[in-house]
């Protein structure tokens, strides 16, 4: 097999070519940029494009596919040549689908929480030696890397992304894996820019539901109104299993999962990870792990990357980073640390980054997110609100949409880095949440401050 990829260092793609490369196909791919560690990885297999940019050249009739990030253009060279010689051409999530139709396919989707879901199934399947090809959205610890594909495994376990597959192809991604075990987690406003009302994102999940193989079963959180009112009006034939949050207790900083067994310490915390952790078991016990296996299996589990990742610790205070962006998210992450470290002083900075953050409409759903902090910060970049072409926000924006009097906004990466390095942080916890860099901040450098 020989496949082209049109804008190969994607975080997806570029693990979606080495996993083919590794069952022996024949790889080539072009991008316009390629950061890390996406360039690292590609070079050491050797598919890292020797020039940045598209070369229509590269798109051959001996093709069998070309595969397209959402990096690229409608109107991108390379694309251009693939439609006019009648190539197959796929999306990721399109490519996957094909790749499983005679598999077993479990989906995660959600808002909030698919990442870490997923990343606690593949580790209880990994910890117990049950071999499943998989995509996730982090990397994890103990894996290569984020795709794995084979001809021989049972399962395939599929991180449901609800944004759009392709360029060409404007469907959420969740919508092509028709799941014969599916799991929504949680239904919270996002991709402003794509789904601009709060109607047609949640019908995306409807269509998610509905698409599930009859005779499947959708694992869904009976916490989550939304999620609730989606699953329970579908007429499909399917069998639905609701899960919530286990019940669990914080002591010294350590928290204490109830089970059969008795109280478990585990490594994760905080609310939503105990409920991610819930629906992870559901989904465990539908592919064979029982309970037991599943708690002894977990117990080792320390988390997805980038969420709440522990990046430095001291003797009273600790350094923590998360994904977190969105507003149920960043309020459900502030409230999982102030509930673990209740004693300490948190301070909790959030860079707002997407474009769904700078939208006035989905600005007001910040409203108290940082509430459970002691001190809160927002930081953010008036160029990256240019960059995206949208009207200016301001600072009074800001502190009105969420709704906090002393709330510290910085829009200058110098005075929000003074700021971080200005504080005393014994008997702190440090919270950083964010889908950017928060200006070029050295995050080794803050959690020496930190420590």
């Amino acid at each position: 097999m020989q496949i082209h990829f049109i804008a190969i260092g994607g975080s997806t793609m570029h693990n979606l070519a080495l996993a083919l490369k590794d069952k022996g196909y024949m790889i080539t791919g072009s991008d316009d940029v390629v950061f890390e560690p996406s360039k690292g990885r590609l070079a050491e297999k050797g598919l890292l494009p020797e020039k940045m940019g598209w070369f229509p050249t590269k798109i051959r009739e001996t093709l069998d596919a070309v595969i397209l990030g959402m990096h690229a253009k409608p109107d991108n060279p390379e694309l251009l040549r693939a439609q006019e010689l009648g190539l197959k051409i796929y999306s990721y999530p399109e490519y996957l689908y094909e790749h499983s139709k005679e598999k077993t396919r479990v989906v995660i989707g959600g808002s909030h929480g698919k990442t870490t879901i997923t990343s606690m199934i593949l580790h209880v399947l990994d910890y117990h030696g049950r071999n499943v090809d998989y995509m996730v959205g982090a990397q994890l610890g103990g894996f290569d890397r984020m795709v794995h594909l084979t001809d021989d495994n049972d399962f395939i376990v599929l991180e449901g992304d609800e944004y759009l597959s392709s360029p060409i192809d404007r469907r959420p991604k969740f919508h092509l894996y028709k799941p014969n075990i599916a799991l929504l987690s949680g239904i919270a406003w996002d991709h402003v820019n794509v789904f601009p009302t709060f109607e047609t994102y949640v019908e995306q999940f409807r269509i998610f539901v509905d698409g599930i193989v009859k005779g499947g079963s959708i694992t869904y959180n009976a916490e989550d109104d939304e999620v609730k009112k989606v699953v329970e009006a579908s007429d499909n034939a399917i069998r639905k299993l609701p899960y919530s949050t286990p019940d669990y207790e914080v002591e010294n900083g350590q928290t204490l999962l109830d089970t059969p067994e008795g109280p478990m310490p585990i490594e994760v915390f905080g609310k939503h990870n105990l409920s991610n952790l819930a629906g992870a078991k559901w989904i465990c016990q539908n592919m064979g792990i029982d309970e037991a296996d599943f708690y002894e299996a977990i117990a080792t589990f320390t988390g997805a990357s980038k969420r709440l990742e522990k990046l430095a610790e001291g003797k009273s205070s600790v350094l923590y980073k998360d994904f977190a962006h969105a507003p149920s998210k960043v309020a459900a992450t502030t409230r999982a640390v102030r509930e673990q470290y209740p004693e300490r002083k948190l301070v909790a900075c959030l860079e707002l980054h997407t474009y769904s953050s700078f939208e006035p409409e989905f600005l007001k759903g910040y409203k108290g997110a940082l509430d459970a902090a002691d001190i809160a910060v927002v930081f953010y970049l008036p160029e990256s609100v240019a960059i995206k072409k949208l009207d200016p926000v301001s600072p009074e924006q800001i502190s009105e949409a969420f709704e906090r009097k002393d709330l510290r906004i910085f829009t200058d990466a110098t005075a929000f880095k003074d700021f971080i390095f200005e504080q005393d942080y014994k008997n702190s916890v440090l919270l950083l949440m964010s889908s950017g860099n928060y200006g070029g901040l050295d995050l080794e450098a803050v959690g020496g401050a930190v420590k």
